[in-house]
């Protein structure tokens, strides 16, 4: 029986040696989603575009709330501020509610020795990058619309979710493997990630929550990711860098024991399916 790598350095050499392979199965899954509708790959932008009209309405008109920034705060600020945290837990949560069937949908792949599995969680987390990178164009192109300028820091967006790779990554990984032996995690998933939603700072600051709660939910690794990707996005601040290494090298931890279950755990898909 083949045995496959569990080492750290096979997570990147697999994703360079295999790099032509997800991009195109990536290409293909997202055409494939817009394939036959009339507007085709222009829902990718309506999307966002659409939500961040809803979230202007009702949480600027109906509820009238309020970030509070200081200064004279505009309706569209909190949608802005909102969508940030929005974009950044959307991204987690499509890869995460797509892991437990990323394999039991590709069973064809499974039969075939010379296919890499391992890959699989790869092209599902483009696919969401796709339709991120999407959602942050609608805002920054909202934010020109309103205030006409951008701040500089958005450059370093890309730095600020790295720690969320690697760890929307090492859960992909697990989720995919266990998902082939409990069927039942797939529904278990859509639950955890809706109730990370409201344990993250996503409709409120960190700020407003008791010192005792504060700590608490720091512990979440979005709240970090999400705050920060406020203050690079919308404040124009600098990330905290001592806080975001050791996010980053949690979070490689975290991308290597998910990787290591699943290169461990991979010999017995056959059998199951």
């Amino acid at each position: 029986m083949q045995n496959f790598s569990v080492l750290p350095h096979e997570m990147a050499a697999s994703l360079w040696r295999n790099r032509d392979l997800i991009i195109a199965l990536t290409k293909r899954e997202v055409i494939g989603r817009y394939r036959g509708s009339i507007m085709g790959m222009a829902w990718s932008f309506f999307n966002p575009l659409l939500m961040l009209v809803i979230y202007t309405f009702v949480f600027s008109v109906v509820f009238k709330a309020r970030w509070g920034v200081g200064g004279e705060e505009s309706k569209t600020d909190f949608a802005i501020i909102l969508f940030v945290g929005m974009i950044v837990h959307g991204l987690f949560a499509e890869c995460i509610n797509r892991a437990p069937a990323l394999i039991l949908s590709n069973v064809n792949y499974v039969k075939k020795v010379i296919f890499p599995l391992e890959i699989l969680p790869w092209v599902a987390f483009g696919s969401a990058l796709f339709h991120t990178v999407i959602s942050v164009g609608v805002l920054l192109l909202a934010q020109l619309l309103i205030s006409h300028q951008l701040p500089w820091t958005v450059i370093l967006f890309p730095l600020v979710l790295l720690p969320l790779i690697f760890i929307s990554m090492g859960f992909a990984w697990f989720l995919a493997a266990f998902g082939v032996f409990v069927r039942d995690i797939g529904q278990l998933t859509g639950m955890f990630t809706t109730v990370l939603l409201f344990l993250s700072p996503v409709f409120y600051p960190l700020s407003i929550l008791p010192e005792k709660y504060q700590g608490l939910l720091q512990l979440n690794p979005l709240a970090f990711i999400i705050e920060e990707g406020r203050k690079v996005l919308v404040f124009g601040q600098l990330p905290d860098l001592g806080h975001w290494s050791i996010m980053t090298i949690a979070s490689l931890l975290m991308a290597w024991a998910g990787f290591a279950w699943f290169q461990k755990t991979r010999k017995g898909f056959a059998d199951v399916l």
